[in-house]
């Protein structure tokens, strides 16, 4: 008898599908977002530009690279909008309900190998000013990961105070 797969793998396949739309000419990382809530898909969103603007594949040239950036940052030289904030802003265009929802992320390397779906701090925001309670994705095993967003409260806070500290210090 075929063995069934579980919802999580399911919905992060779906989500594989959906960063497949990213647009990056290098291909640094594709990223596709689903929400679920009471097992119905809501919304969906992948990493690219702005509806409308100018992207790598169109200009022939992948502006991040051409300033030597690295991997996870710089995100304010490119004009890609990441696919949890796409994810959220679709479903608002829609007039979808996301809050208590579960993010599914699914990311996609250079090489076609799986990129670990760890939302950026402006993203991690978004998702807890949206109300989205968890966040599932798939690290290189293909073992599932599941993030707490509330947690993410807490990691934030400590981060900006202990920020301000060091300031002060100085």
């Amino acid at each position: 008898m075929k063995k069934r797969i579980s919802k999580d793998e399911y919905y992060l396949q779906i989500a594989k599908s959906v960063a497949q739309r990213s647009i990056c000419l290098e291909m640094r990382r594709g990223y596709g977002a689903i929400i679920v809530i009471n097992d119905t898909i809501v919304s969906t969103g992948y990493a690219g530009p702005a509806r409308g603007v100018a992207n790598c594949n169109e200009v022939g040239e992948c502006i991040r690279n051409s300033l030597k950036q690295p991997k996870y940052g710089s995100y304010d030289q490119c004009p890609s909008v990441h696919a949890e904030e796409n994810v959220i802003i679709n479903a608002a265009r829609h007039g979808s309900k996301v809050f208590d929802g579960t993010m599914y992320l699914f990311g996609i390397n250079s090489d076609g190998k799986i990129s670990p779906g760890l939302p950026c701090p402006r993203c991690r925001r978004v998702l807890i000013n949206a109300g989205i309670k968890e966040v599932v994705t798939m690290n290189e095993e293909n073992n599932i990961i599941r993030y707490t967003v509330n947690d993410w409260i807490e990691e934030d806070s400590k981060t900006y105070i202990n920020n301000i500290e060091k300031i002060k210090k100085k």
